[in-house]
């Protein structure tokens, strides 16, 4: 956690489990979902101040001492809000959002839902940004429910509302 705490701003790098992981900058195809997503739930969020989405790069501390991520899109509700702080996000986010790449692919599917599952992340999607494949995973009873699958939008359950992309 030092170390990533010491890293230039911008850098994209994640710490899971005390272990540091570095990636290279999205492709194209994946800013240009990120940034659809965003503008989507903005869209729907803002008017009803249900809470408040946030896009990468932007630190995500669940715990303090040894896991630290930076979700592609993270949504928090406004009685959370008080976890996000001009730094980073001290806490853990409501709806996580990851784009899949072939660089991160298994990490997201493996690493990362293990991880958000056991910090208690109550809606988790994976996005293929080149078959447009969701994945949903949903918190019950502290497990990560079996996943949903939709082609190009995100049925969020948090939310009750479907986003296109």
């Amino acid at each position: 956690m030092e170390v990533f705490k010491s890293l230039p701003e911008g850098t994209l790098a994640e710490v899971i489990n005390g272990n540091l992981y570095r990636s290279p900058s999205p492709t194209r195809n994946h800013q240009r979902l990120v940034r659809k997503l965003l503008v989507a739930f903005s869209n729907f969020i803002e008017p009803l101040a249900l809470g408040e989405v946030f896009s990468a790069p932007l630190d995500v501390f669940l715990d303090e001492h040894s896991n630290a991520v930076q979700p592609d899109l993270l949504f928090i509700l406004t009685e959370k809000l008080s976890i996000a702080k001009e730094d980073a996000v001290h806490g853990v986010p409501d709806l996580v959002i990851e784009i899949l790449s072939s660089s991160n692919e298994k990490y997201d599917l493996t690493r990362k839902k293990e991880l958000y599952e056991k910090f208690g992340v109550k809606e988790y999607w994976m996005i293929n940004p080149d078959s447009k494949e969701s994945t949903g995973f949903f918190l019950k009873d502290g497990l990560f429910d079996e996943p949903l699958k939709y082609q190009a939008s995100v049925k969020s359950l948090l939310l009750n509302h479907e986003f296109h992309f």
